[in-house]
């Protein structure tokens, strides 16, 4: 169905073109070369190697104790094995609180680990550091609503945007990111009504995880589609290996359901 050997590598323009055309963007986390070789071949446009790593891999309870050096060594695994999706790396805790530090974190993740994008949890605070990260040819992926690594500080994890004056914040947030120079935008746990407003003031693609579906594009941590995760699915993610026989199958059925516009429903979105 999408098979990476008659496609050519996804780049950015590849991400922008699907975004101008209407086509919705598949994407996946992955962590080691087996998982992301499935990822790649089964033709997700995206690979995150998240830090989620630091719950799913490691077994914390939040991604915060994850290190850049750990980022780099998983990024540099998963770009080994693929040849299709684009890879995108986490930025993870404090590793881009000034512009020198973000610089020289940004230039390991793509020079040592293979990364052709980073992605930071930004908001309007980290506005210098995402312009002077695109104004270095770094592309950035910004991650706004629901921010992980700043559980702790918003006080867990909770829908963000529902009610109008978060809306507007969170819209006016995600028009400054772009304007400063973000090439994508996540946007995680936020109100299905809000992130269709957002999306159209943006102009840059948007991926969403729990974010309806009226966004450009969808990514799930790879560990929930398969049901193997700790703890309970969040209601944003869907067990893909009900009715499939094996993980490359189940994989497959994502990617097929993200572009046939059958994932998300209304049971996976917030109100």
């Amino acid at each position: 169905m999408y098979n990476n050997n008659e496609l050519k590598s996804v780049t950015l323009t590849t991400l922008r073109d699907l975004k101008s055309r209407g086509e919705k963007i598949a994407c996946l986390t992955a962590y080691d070369a087996t998982f992301a070789n499935l990822v790649d071949k089964s033709g997700a446009e995206i690979i995150l190697v998240g830090d989620s790593l630091g719950m799913v891999i490691q077994g914390n309870k939040t991604t915060v104790p994850v290190k850049i050096e750990d980022m780099i060594y998983h990024t540099k695994i998963v770009a080994s094995s693929i040849n299709y999706s684009f890879l995108i790396s986490d930025m993870p805790f404090m590793s881009f609180y000034n512009e020198s530090v973000a610089i020289d974190n940004a230039k390991r993740l793509m020079q040592d680990g293979g990364a052709q994008m980073v992605k930071l949890e930004g908001n309007n605070s980290q506005l210098n550091i995402i312009e002077k990260l695109a104004n270095s040819d770094i592309p950035i992926c910004a991650h706004i609503g629901l921010r992980p690594q700043s559980v702790n500080k918003m006080g867990g994890y909770k829908v963000q945007g529902k009610s109008s004056t978060e809306a507007k914040i969170l819209i006016q947030e995600a028009k400054k990111i772009e304007d400063s120079g973000a090439d994508l935008l996540l946007l995680e746990c936020v109100s299905a009504q809000t992130a269709m407003e957002l999306s159209k003031k943006i102009t840059i693609p948007i991926i969403g995880i729990g974010a309806g579906p009226e966004v450009d594009g969808q990514i799930l941590v790879l560990y929930d589609i398969l049901g193997i995760s700790p703890g309970k699915l969040p209601k944003f993610s869907k067990n893909y290996m009900d009715g499939n026989n094996t993980i490359e199958d189940a994989i497959k059925h994502y990617i097929h359901e993200v572009k046939t516009l059958k994932y998300p429903t209304d049971e996976h979105s917030f109100k």
